[in-house]
């Protein structure tokens, strides 16, 4: 009894930088938010009670802040590390 090929051999293939003909980007958008990216800002996603009480992005980041600020004066001083001396 023979067996099959696991592999048809007249299958296309695809390069890995080719895009797919089935992929279509005729109405795709660029992202809005594409230069919060590039300026180094990180997406944080709230719970939508914690999102409540913000009613804007600065005011909680100045929030954040704030708190930072209380952290860093509470925490003891760090040691140096090998590496800087």
């Amino acid at each position: 009894m023979k067996k099959g090929k696991g592999k048809r051999s007249g299958v296309d293939r695809v390069a890995l930088d080719e895009i797919l003909p089935e992929y279509d980007f005729r109405r795709a958008r660029p992202n809005k938010y594409a230069s919060r990216y590039a300026k180094g800002g990180i997406v944080v996603t709230l719970d939508p009670d914690v999102a409540a009480v913000f009613p804007s992005a600065d005011q909680a980041n100045e929030a954040l802040r704030a708190l930072a600020g209380i952290i860093r004066k509470h925490q003891p001083p760090r040691a140096q590390s090998r590496r800087s001396a």
